[in-house]
C-alpha cells in the first residue's frame, strides 16, 4: 500500500533535513536478528532510565531523551511484533522470541537534545525518525538469483552438492537423475521432485548447519506454499549439456518449464522484495554467527564464509549527498557484528572478532575502496550467560555460567576461538563446544541485559544524534 500524500511529505522533509534513517538488520537464519532488534527497541525506550548505554555518547552525555513506536509508513505490512518478543523473554521459563517467518516493520521516533541546536531555529529538542524491517533470513539468500540465469544457477548450485552437503540431497538428486529435460512437463512429475529438494534444503539447514540454502522461499514458502512458482529445482551439471541445444528446446519441455519458473520467481517474487526494500537502506548492520559455524565443522563455516561474501555483494554502498538520500539511496555506514558473545567468555571476545574479520576479509576490502565507514564488534543483543571463574589447580580460570535450552544450568568453559580462519590442524584438534543457552530470566519492564549492544547504536546513529 503506498503511503498517503501527508506521510510521504512528511517522509519527505524528514529525509531532506537528515532526520530519518532506514536501518537494514542484515542476518542469515539463526544469526539472532529478532533479538537484535528487540533489544535495540528495547534499550531505547529504557535510554535514560535503566538501559546500560555508557558506550552510546548520546546517552554518556545526558542528551537520549527515550523513543516512542509509532504507526509504521506501510499500512499494509505488520507490525514488528516487540510486545510478544517481551513476553517470550519475560516468561517463566524465559524463551526466545519466535523466529520471523514474514515481513515485518518497525518506525521509532529517538527523541533528543542536540549539541548544536540554535533555540532560534529548531530548539534544544529534536528527533530522529527510524525505520526498522525484519524478514526471514532465508529470504537474503534469494538475492544473488537476480543476477543469475537458471543455467548459471543450476550450474552453481550443482557445483556445491559434495563432499558432506551431498548426503543431505541424496533422495532429490535420486529422483532428478531419472528426468528429461528434453521430454514433455509432466505437472505432478516437477512437483513431487520440487518437493523432494524443498526437504533436502531444509535437512542441510536443520540436520547439517549449512547457510547457503536456494531458493529461501522452499523453506518458508508462506501463501505461495503449493503454488507452481515454487515448483522449480536446478538440473545437476550431468543433464544440462550444450547451452545451445537446450535452448532450442521446445517450450514445453522439462528445461524451459524449470527455465521459465526460475525467471518467473525472480520476477514476481525476489524483485519486489528487493526493490521495496533492499533498495532504500542509509545504514546496515550485519549479524554473524560464527561460533555455529565452528560448532559444525570446516565444510559448513566455508559454506557461511560463501554466503556472507555473495550476500554483502547485493546491497548498494557508497557516500550519500542531498539527492541521493531522497532520490537513491545508499548505505552509507555498515557495523560487521559477531553474535552470541555471551556464549564465550569475555577475554575471547577479541578472538571472535578477529575471526569475524577474517570471515569477511573479502567485502571488507571491496568496502574500505568504496569508502564506505565500517566498524566491526562482537556482541550480544541479550546476554544469556554470567562470566564467573572456576579454581582447579590452584589456578582459577574462566566460566560460563547459564542455562542450556534443556534447562541444565551449568558452570563451563566452552573453549577457545581461533583468531584467524582455521587450517586443517585447527580442526584436527579443536576442543570447543559452543553450547545454546536460553535467555536469563528478565524482570518484567527492566531494560535487558546486553553486550556492546550501545556501542552498536552510537556508530549506527551517534553521528545523527548531536
Amino acid at each position: 500500500m503506498p503511503l498517503s500524500l501527508p506521510g510521504y511529505a512528511g517522509d519527505w522533509l524528514e529525509r531532506s533535513l537528515d532526520r530519518q534513517v532506514r536501518l537494514a538488520v542484515t542476518g542469515l537464519s539463526r544469526a539472532g536478528k529478532t533479538a537484535f532488534l528487540t533489544s535495540l527497541v528495547n534499550q531505547l525506550r529504557h535510554a535514560g532510565l535503566d538501559a546500560r548505554l555508557d558506550m552510546m555518547s548520546c546517552a554518556r552525555e545526558g542528551r537520549l531523551l527515550g523513543a516512542q513506536r509509532q504507526t509504521q509508513p506501510d499500512l499494509s505490512v505488520p507490525r514488528f511484533p516487540y510486545d510478544q518478543a517481551l513476553a517470550a523473554l519475560e516468561a517463566t521459563p524465559p524463551d526466545w522470541p519466535s523466529p520471523t517467518r514474514g515481513i515485518s516493520e518497525l518506525r521509532l521516533l529517538i527523541r533528543y537534545k542536540s549539541r548544536t541546536s540554535s533555540r532560534h531555529f529548531l530548539g534544544e529538542q529534536r528527533t530522529l525518525t527510524l525505520d526498522l524491517i525484519d524478514y526471514p533470513g532465508e529470504w537474503l539468500l534469494d538475492l544473488p538469483m537476480l543476477r543469475q540465469s537458471y543455467q548459471q544457477w543450476c550450474e552453481a548450485l550443482s557445483a556445491q552438492l559434495t563432499g558432506r552437503r551431498r548426503r543431505f540431497a541424496e533422495g532429490f538428486l535420486d529422483r532428478v537423475s531419472r528426468l528429461d529435460p528434453a521430454a514433455t512437463a509432466d505437472e505432478q512429475q516437477l512437483a513431487d521432485i520440487s518437493a523432494e529438494y524443498a526437504r533436502s534444503l531444509n535437512s542441510a539447514r536443520n540436520e547439517g548447519g549449512y547457510t547457503w540454502v536456494q531458493p529461501g522461499r522452499f523453506l518458508l514458502p508462506g501463501e505461495l506454499d503449493g503454488a507452481p512458482v515454487l515448483q522449480f529445482f536446478p538440473l545437476p551439471m550431468a543433464q544440462l549439456g550444450d547451452p545451445a541445444a537446450l535452448a532450442e528446446l521446445p517450450a514445453d519441455s522439462n528445461y524451459q518449464t524449470l527455465g521459465r519458473r526460475f525467471e518467473h520467481y525472480k520476477r514476481t517474487v525476489i524483485g519486489p522484495f528487493y526493490r521495496q526494500h533492499f533498495r532504500r537502506f542509509d545504514r546496515q548492520i550485519v549479524l554473524v554467527d560464527v561460533l555455529s559455524a565452528l560448532n559444525a565443522g570446516p565444510d559448513v563455516f566455508d559454506d557461511l564464509r560463501h554466503a556472507i561474501a555473495t550476500l554483502m555483494q547485493s546491497f548498494d554502498y557508497g557516500s550519500r549527498s542531498l539527492l541521493s538520500r531522497l532520490f537513491n539511496p545508499r548505505i552509507d555506514r555498515l557495523a560487521i557484528a559477531a553474535t552470541k558473545a555471551d556464549h564465550v567468555t569475555p577475554e575471547q571476545h577479541d578472538n571472535l572478532l578477529s575471526l569475524v574479520q577474517a570471515l569477511m576479509a573479502e567485502p571488507l576490502r571491496d568496502l574500505r575502496y568504496a569508502d564506505v565507514p565500517v566498524r566491526s564488534l562482537s556482541l550480544a543483543a541479550i546476554r544469556a550467560t554470567q562470566a564467573r571463574t572456576v579454581e582447579h589447580d590452584g589456578k582459577r580460570h574462566p566460566a560460563l555460567k547459564g542455562t542450556t535450552e534443556s534447562g541444565e544450568e551449568v558452570l563451563m568453559f566452552p573453549g577457545e576461538v581461533p583468531s584467524k580462519l582455521p587450517d586443517a590442524d585447527f580442526w584436527q584438534r579443536q576442543g570447543f563446544d559452543f553450547t545454546a543457552f536460553r535467555p536469563a530470566p528478565q524482570g518484567s519492564g527492566e531494560a535487558l541485559p546486553h553486550i556492546r549492544m550501545d556501542s552498536a547504536l552510537d556508530w549506527l546513529l551517534g553521528d545523527k544524534l548531536r
